[in-house]
């Protein structure tokens, strides 16, 4: 049986072309497993069920290998964990093609390695890219990450309630409707006391 798996990172991210590429190979919709989560843990529901349901013989179809794992250890873990069971492994539309089923084909071995290697590489220079950006925008001013989701007078007043009327943080959060994260993320700390 053809079981197959999709991941994506972010709830911005689209599953449909990947949803699209493995019902085009013939995998049932309803054997297919999706995940919404980092590939750079295994700890992932979708896939947790995929490898519970998977038997002997069962073929788990992926749109690119990395959709499986972002380290080569995990991928290699994993497929080594799979042929144990019997079960194989085919991608779609990494450029090099896999397809474990023949366990004895050493190319499919080390097509799987090459490609677990490349897309550790990948994440690494990505984050490095990430990184570097960041550092740039920082370097120029500008802010970075997500815009505040509160402004310096909201601020100096919850800092006003906490400091000069004697409200705890989550009464400052009752008075303001700013979640007590977001205070403890922001608000300066107690004045010293003499």
């Amino acid at each position: 049986m053809l079981l197959g798996y999709a991941r994506i990172s972010t709830t911005k991210q689209d599953l449909t072309r990947q949803l699209d590429a493995l019902a085009g190979a013939g995998v049932d919709p309803a054997h297919t497993y999706v995940d919404r989560k980092s590939g750079a843990t295994t700890n992932r529901e979708g896939l947790q069920q995929l490898l519970a349901y998977a038997r002997t013989g069962d073929v788990i179809v992926v749109h690119t290998l990395d959709r499986l794992g972002r380290t080569v250890r995990d991928t290699l873990n994993m497929l080594h964990d799979l042929g144990e069971r019997g079960i194989g492994l085919r991608n779609l539309a990494d450029p090099i093609r896999i397809d474990t089923t023949d366990p004895d084909d050493p190319m499919a071995q080390l097509a799987v390695v090459m490609l677990a290697l490349f897309a550790q590489m990948e994440r690494t220079y990505m984050l490095e890219r990430v990184n570097h950006a960041r550092a740039v925008a920082e370097a120029a001013g500008k802010q970075v990450g997500r815009p505040r989701s509160v402004t310096d007078e909201q601020i100096r007043y919850a800092a006003h309630l906490r400091d000069s009327e004697g409200l705890t943080l989550a009464e400052v959060a009752a008075a303001t409707g700013i979640p007590r994260t977001t205070l403890y993320r922001h608000l300066p700390a107690r004045p010293e006391s003499d």
